[in-house]
Protein backbone atom coordinates (compact mmCIF):
# COMPACT_ATOMS: atom_id res chain seq x y z
CA UNK A 1 0.00 0.00 0.00
CA UNK A 2 1.41 3.23 -0.92
CA UNK A 3 1.60 6.13 1.90
CA UNK A 4 -1.29 8.23 0.25
CA UNK A 5 -3.75 4.90 -0.13
CA UNK A 6 -2.43 4.03 3.85
CA UNK A 7 -3.26 7.92 5.38
CA UNK A 8 -6.93 7.50 3.45
CA UNK A 9 -7.22 3.99 4.99
CA UNK A 10 -6.31 5.81 8.54
CA UNK A 11 -8.64 8.47 7.97
CA UNK A 12 -11.53 6.17 7.22
CA UNK A 13 -10.69 4.21 10.39
CA UNK A 14 -11.15 7.20 12.59
CA UNK A 15 -14.59 8.11 11.22
CA UNK A 16 -16.63 8.48 8.58
CA UNK A 17 -17.62 11.96 9.00
CA UNK A 18 -16.78 14.40 6.11
CA UNK A 19 -15.71 17.38 8.79
CA UNK A 20 -13.68 14.92 10.79
CA UNK A 21 -11.87 13.06 8.03
CA UNK A 22 -11.40 17.31 6.40
CA UNK A 23 -9.69 18.25 10.01
CA UNK A 24 -7.55 14.82 9.79
CA UNK A 25 -6.36 15.94 6.64
CA UNK A 26 -5.52 19.09 7.07
CA UNK A 27 -3.96 18.29 10.25
CA UNK A 28 -0.94 17.13 7.33
CA UNK A 29 -0.45 20.71 6.71
CA UNK A 30 -0.39 21.73 10.31
CA UNK A 31 2.41 19.55 10.93
CA UNK A 32 4.30 20.24 8.09
CA UNK A 33 4.42 24.22 9.27
CA UNK A 34 5.75 23.25 12.47
CA UNK A 35 8.09 21.00 10.56
CA UNK A 36 9.38 24.27 8.66
CA UNK A 37 10.01 26.00 11.83
CA UNK A 38 11.74 22.90 14.16
CA UNK A 39 15.17 23.70 12.67
CA UNK A 40 14.99 27.66 13.61
CA UNK A 41 13.65 26.48 16.67
CA UNK A 42 16.08 24.29 18.03
CA UNK A 43 19.09 27.12 17.62
CA UNK A 44 20.15 26.58 13.07
CA UNK A 45 21.03 29.30 11.84
CA UNK A 46 19.05 28.91 7.97
CA UNK A 47 19.32 31.58 6.18
CA UNK A 48 16.91 33.28 3.81
CA UNK A 49 18.54 31.90 0.19
CA UNK A 50 16.45 29.10 0.08
CA UNK A 51 13.33 31.06 0.97
CA UNK A 52 12.60 32.06 -2.83
CA UNK A 53 12.32 28.50 -3.84
CA UNK A 54 10.00 27.32 -0.87
CA UNK A 55 7.52 30.20 -1.51
CA UNK A 56 7.94 29.61 -4.87
CA UNK A 57 6.80 26.45 -4.88
CA UNK A 58 4.23 26.90 -2.75
CA UNK A 59 2.91 29.49 -5.46
CA UNK A 60 3.40 26.63 -7.82
CA UNK A 61 1.61 24.21 -5.90
CA UNK A 62 -1.61 26.36 -5.02
CA UNK A 63 -1.86 27.56 -8.65
CA UNK A 64 -1.91 24.09 -9.77
CA UNK A 65 -4.24 22.43 -7.24
CA UNK A 66 -6.58 25.76 -7.81
CA UNK A 67 -7.59 23.96 -10.85
CA UNK A 68 -7.13 20.62 -11.09
CA UNK A 69 -8.42 19.73 -7.58
CA UNK A 70 -11.06 23.18 -6.86
CA UNK A 71 -12.34 24.03 -10.61
CA UNK A 72 -12.28 21.46 -12.77
CA UNK A 73 -14.32 19.66 -9.97
CA UNK A 74 -16.38 22.64 -9.14
CA UNK A 75 -17.16 22.77 -12.93
CA UNK A 76 -17.90 18.92 -13.16
CA UNK A 77 -20.87 19.90 -10.24
CA UNK A 78 -22.09 22.99 -11.27
CA UNK A 79 -22.41 25.73 -13.87
CA UNK A 80 -20.19 28.78 -14.71
CA UNK A 81 -22.57 31.42 -12.64
CA UNK A 82 -21.48 29.30 -9.81
CA UNK A 83 -18.03 29.02 -10.40
CA UNK A 84 -17.50 32.61 -11.30
CA UNK A 85 -19.45 33.69 -8.13
CA UNK A 86 -17.70 31.37 -5.97
CA UNK A 87 -14.32 32.53 -7.34
CA UNK A 88 -14.58 36.36 -6.93
CA UNK A 89 -16.24 35.90 -3.23
CA UNK A 90 -13.13 33.68 -2.22
CA UNK A 91 -10.84 36.85 -3.65
CA UNK A 92 -12.79 39.42 -2.02
CA UNK A 93 -12.95 37.49 1.36
CA UNK A 94 -9.12 37.10 1.37
CA UNK A 95 -8.56 40.92 0.34
CA UNK A 96 -10.84 41.82 2.66
CA UNK A 97 -8.49 40.09 5.64
CA UNK A 98 -5.33 41.40 4.00
CA UNK A 99 -6.94 44.95 4.40
CA UNK A 100 -8.28 44.35 7.79
CA UNK A 101 -5.73 42.31 9.88
CA UNK A 102 -2.39 44.02 10.45
CA UNK A 103 0.34 41.86 8.95
CA UNK A 104 3.90 41.97 7.95
CA UNK A 105 5.97 39.94 5.53
CA UNK A 106 10.13 39.27 5.23
CA UNK A 107 10.16 42.00 2.35
CA UNK A 108 6.67 43.88 1.52
CA UNK A 109 6.83 45.11 5.15
CA UNK A 110 3.86 45.86 7.07
CA UNK A 111 0.21 45.83 5.41
CA UNK A 112 -3.34 46.67 6.74
CA UNK A 113 -4.58 49.47 9.43
CA UNK A 114 -1.39 51.49 10.70
CA UNK A 115 -3.28 52.17 14.05
CA UNK A 116 -3.09 48.43 15.02
CA UNK A 117 0.37 48.11 14.11
CA UNK A 118 2.01 48.88 17.23
CA UNK A 119 -0.14 47.17 18.96
CA UNK A 120 0.93 43.48 18.07
CA UNK A 121 4.10 42.44 18.58
CA UNK A 122 6.22 41.74 15.33
CA UNK A 123 6.10 37.94 15.69
CA UNK A 124 2.37 38.03 15.78
CA UNK A 125 2.24 40.21 12.52
CA UNK A 126 4.46 37.78 10.91
CA UNK A 127 1.93 35.01 12.32
CA UNK A 128 -1.18 36.27 10.79
CA UNK A 129 0.88 36.55 7.62
CA UNK A 130 1.07 33.43 7.70
CA UNK A 131 -2.68 32.49 8.85
CA UNK A 132 -4.41 34.58 5.73
CA UNK A 133 -2.37 32.40 3.44
CA UNK A 134 -3.42 29.52 5.94
CA UNK A 135 -7.11 29.93 5.97
CA UNK A 136 -7.82 29.31 2.01
CA UNK A 137 -5.71 26.63 2.10
CA UNK A 138 -7.53 24.55 4.98
CA UNK A 139 -10.52 25.60 3.18
CA UNK A 140 -9.60 24.44 0.06
CA UNK A 141 -8.75 21.28 1.80
CA UNK A 142 -12.18 20.91 3.33
CA UNK A 143 -13.87 21.65 0.25
CA UNK A 144 -11.58 18.75 -1.87
CA UNK A 145 -12.42 16.08 0.70
CA UNK A 146 -16.05 17.01 0.90
CA UNK A 147 -16.39 16.06 -3.00
CA UNK A 148 -13.61 12.89 -2.67
CA UNK A 149 -11.37 11.78 0.58
CA UNK A 150 -8.50 10.55 -2.14
CA UNK A 151 -8.66 14.02 -3.75
CA UNK A 152 -8.57 15.94 -0.33
CA UNK A 153 -5.30 14.19 1.07
CA UNK A 154 -3.30 14.72 -2.37
CA UNK A 155 -4.14 18.10 -2.21
CA UNK A 156 -3.37 18.20 1.67
CA UNK A 157 -0.11 16.33 1.44
CA UNK A 158 0.66 19.11 -1.50
CA UNK A 159 -0.21 21.91 0.33
CA UNK A 160 1.39 20.53 3.38
CA UNK A 161 4.87 20.19 1.80
CA UNK A 162 4.47 23.68 0.45
CA UNK A 163 3.70 25.00 4.67
CA UNK A 164 7.37 23.76 5.34
CA UNK A 165 8.85 27.10 4.56
CA UNK A 166 6.14 29.49 5.80
CA UNK A 167 7.03 27.21 9.03
CA UNK A 168 10.18 28.50 8.25
CA UNK A 169 9.04 32.07 7.34
CA UNK A 170 7.80 32.42 10.95
CA UNK A 171 10.14 31.48 12.78
CA UNK A 172 13.19 32.63 10.90
CA UNK A 173 12.61 36.62 11.90
CA UNK A 174 12.14 35.10 15.96
CA UNK A 175 14.80 33.45 15.96
CA UNK A 176 17.09 36.37 14.37
CA UNK A 177 15.10 38.72 16.89
CA UNK A 178 16.82 36.19 20.05
CA UNK A 179 13.48 35.04 21.06
CA UNK A 180 12.73 32.02 23.28
CA UNK A 181 12.19 29.05 22.13
CA UNK A 182 8.88 27.92 23.55
CA UNK A 183 7.71 31.36 22.62
CA UNK A 184 8.57 30.53 18.79
CA UNK A 185 6.95 26.78 18.79
CA UNK A 186 3.94 28.80 20.66
CA UNK A 187 3.42 31.26 17.46
CA UNK A 188 4.46 28.34 14.67
CA UNK A 189 2.22 25.95 15.72
CA UNK A 190 -0.72 28.99 16.14
CA UNK A 191 -0.23 29.75 12.87
CA UNK A 192 -0.41 26.38 11.65
CA UNK A 193 -3.49 25.29 13.55
CA UNK A 194 -5.82 27.87 11.97
CA UNK A 195 -5.32 24.85 8.66
CA UNK A 196 -7.09 22.00 10.02
CA UNK A 197 -10.12 24.18 11.72
CA UNK A 198 -10.66 26.19 8.61
CA UNK A 199 -10.94 22.65 6.52
CA UNK A 200 -13.77 21.38 9.32
CA UNK A 201 -15.41 24.79 8.69
CA UNK A 202 -15.84 24.64 4.83
CA UNK A 203 -16.63 20.67 4.90
CA UNK A 204 -18.91 21.70 7.74
CA UNK A 205 -20.84 23.93 5.08
CA UNK A 206 -20.79 21.38 2.26
CA UNK A 207 -22.38 18.77 4.45
CA UNK A 208 -25.13 21.11 4.89
CA UNK A 209 -25.99 21.28 1.48
CA UNK A 210 -24.16 19.83 -1.97
CA UNK A 211 -25.66 22.24 -3.90
CA UNK A 212 -23.30 24.81 -2.00
CA UNK A 213 -20.36 22.10 -3.02
CA UNK A 214 -19.04 23.92 -6.26
CA UNK A 215 -19.11 27.53 -5.03
CA UNK A 216 -16.82 26.09 -2.07
CA UNK A 217 -14.80 24.56 -4.55
CA UNK A 218 -14.36 27.94 -6.83
CA UNK A 219 -13.93 29.68 -3.23
CA UNK A 220 -11.42 28.14 -1.89
CA UNK A 221 -9.31 28.81 -5.71
CA UNK A 222 -10.29 32.45 -5.86
CA UNK A 223 -8.79 32.52 -2.39
CA UNK A 224 -5.65 30.56 -3.02
CA UNK A 225 -5.10 32.32 -6.53
CA UNK A 226 -5.40 35.79 -5.04
CA UNK A 227 -2.59 34.81 -2.29
CA UNK A 228 -0.37 34.04 -4.52
CA UNK A 229 -0.98 37.08 -7.16
CA UNK A 230 -1.38 39.53 -4.05
CA UNK A 231 1.40 38.04 -1.76
CA UNK A 232 3.69 34.87 -2.50
CA UNK A 233 4.95 36.21 -6.51
CA UNK A 234 5.59 40.21 -5.22
CA UNK A 235 7.23 38.96 -2.22
CA UNK A 236 9.61 36.58 -3.75
CA UNK A 237 10.47 38.50 -6.81
CA UNK A 238 11.72 40.96 -4.39
CA UNK A 239 15.67 41.73 -4.25
CA UNK A 240 16.74 40.09 -7.51
CA UNK A 241 14.78 36.74 -6.52
CA UNK A 242 12.81 36.09 -9.66
CA UNK A 243 14.68 32.92 -10.92
CA UNK A 244 15.12 31.27 -7.71
CA UNK A 245 11.46 31.93 -7.53
CA UNK A 246 10.71 31.07 -10.42
CA UNK A 247 11.86 27.45 -11.09
CA UNK A 248 10.07 26.51 -7.06
CA UNK A 249 7.00 27.58 -8.77
CA UNK A 250 7.59 25.46 -11.79
CA UNK A 251 8.62 22.48 -9.53
CA UNK A 252 5.63 23.06 -7.13
CA UNK A 253 3.26 23.36 -10.46
CA UNK A 254 4.84 20.37 -11.90
CA UNK A 255 5.03 18.36 -8.47
CA UNK A 256 0.88 19.42 -8.33
CA UNK A 257 0.08 18.18 -11.61
CA UNK A 258 2.08 15.05 -11.27
CA UNK A 259 0.41 13.58 -7.94
CA UNK A 260 -3.38 14.57 -9.13
CA UNK A 261 -2.52 12.87 -12.48
CA UNK A 262 -1.04 9.75 -10.60
CA UNK A 263 -3.62 9.53 -8.29
CA UNK A 264 -6.77 10.65 -9.87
Amino acid sequence: MDPISWIISLIQSVSSSIVVQSFLASCIGFVLTVVGALPVLAGSRIGTAAMPYGMGFAAGVMISASFTSLLIPATELGGIVQIFTGFFVGAIAVYSMDRLLPHEHLLKGFEGPEKLKTKLRAAWLLAIAVIIHNIPEGAAVGAAVANSLKDGVVLAIAIGIQNVPEGLAVALPLSTAGKKTGYSMWIAVLSGAVEPIAAALAAAVAYTSRAVLPYLLSFAAGAMIYVVSHEIIPETHAEKREIRATLGLLIGLITMFALDAYYG
